[in-house]
């Protein structure tokens, strides 16, 4: 039962909990991704490019048989895709740090020592300054 009990304690921790909700939530937000690169950014990058579509952007390479291709284009895609969900994302968790700033810890009190050396420090600053050539002042 020792383990079972600790798998469960393991399993309901925050950061677990969190953890299934990050990868529910970035599930849900990767179609949506997808469709924006595919259809809205890709255009007019290929536009501007001549009409180059990079999802059809390959290198052949001859074999005996088919030639074999490498599809750099759809890595782009991918690439693309990748950058516009780590910027949401950034996006989003910049967002809620500024909504859940920490409130300023109080400074800690001070110690008895830190007291009486400001009561010390303060009791010198009343005393009037020695002038060069004057007399101590336990003697005056």
């Amino acid at each position: 039962m020792g383990f079972v009990s600790e798998f469960k304690e393991f399993a309901m921790r925050g950061n677990v909990i969190d953890l299934a909700v990050g990868v529910i939530i970035g599930a849900a937000f990767a179609p949506i991704v997808s469709t924006l690169v595919d259809n809205i950014v890709m255009p007019p990058i290929g536009y501007l490019l001549a009409g180059v579509d990079f999802s059809n952007l390959a290198v052949a390479i001859p074999t005996p048989t088919e030639p074999v291709q490498i599809r750099y284009g759809l890595f782009l895609n991918a690439l693309i895709k990748f950058l516009i969900t780590a910027f949401a994302i950034f996006l989003l968790i910049k967002a809620i740090s500024m909504i859940q700033k920490p409130k300023p810890a109080a400074a800690p009190a001070p110690t008895p020592t830190e007291i009486y050396l400001k009561e010390i420090r303060d009791l010198l600053a009343q005393r009037a300054p020695l002038t060069p050539g004057s007399a101590p002042r336990d003697q005056i």
